[in-house]
């Protein structure tokens, strides 16, 4: 019979790394499905999720125990995610010019048509991540919880560390500065 996550964890926590293991393996494609929506390139995904469980095994002595393992490691792997956005901010910045031609179709069709833009869906996707991209760490965090992985505020609050009222002011903000980004890339390639 396999070991509890409670007995993995014990057992860390005496001395025996090789117990993080079985964890690692069993959570491991929930971290990286979460980090792929916070940075592109592999590279950045793998240091993320490296970094995540550096400071899991690190700081399993701070896991109470009070709610399931999954609940903690997520929440440290959002954090560890919003910790690497804040660092890379800088390095997102992309030019509006740099749309390819599909991006620049949809939203040609969508600043006329709107309605008739949701045919051109995949053009919409890599639309939306250049603006996720331009968005500031929280801003990012924040839409990516609530509006692309529709997790609740509550929960986003556990997971963030931020009040309630803090997330929804975020969200806020947040769609407001989505707002001027689109409106800056419209008015850029149709002026």
């Amino acid at each position: 019979m396999e070991p509890t996550e409670a007995e993995l964890i014990a057992s860390v926590l005496k001395g025996d790394a090789e117990s993080f293991e079985p964890l690692v393996q069993k959570y491991s494609p929930r971290v990286f499905a979460t980090a792929r929506r916070y940075a592109r390139r592999e590279s950045e995904i793998e240091d993320i999720v490296q970094e995540v469980w550096l400071k899991a095994f690190q700081k399993l002595k701070s896991f109470r125990g009070e709610a399931p393992f999954e609940h903690w490691l997520m929440r440290l792997t959002v954090r560890t995610c919003y910790d690497f956005l804040r660092a890379h901010q800088r390095n997102r910045e992309a030019a509006f010019s740099e749309l390819s031609d599909p991006e620049t179709d949809w939203l040609e069709r969508f600043v006329h048509h709107p309605a008739d833009a949701a045919e051109h869906a995949d053009a919409a996707r890599q639309l939306i991540e250049r603006v996720l991209e331009q968005l500031s760490p929280a801003a990012r965090l924040v839409i990516t919880l609530l509006e692309i992985e529709d997790r609740p505020v509550k929960e986003i609050s556990r997971l963030t560390g931020w009040s309630v009222p803090l997330v929804k002011v975020r969200a806020f903000r947040a769609r407001a500065e989505m707002r001027k980004i689109l409106a800056n890339i419209a008015k850029e390639k149709y002026l």
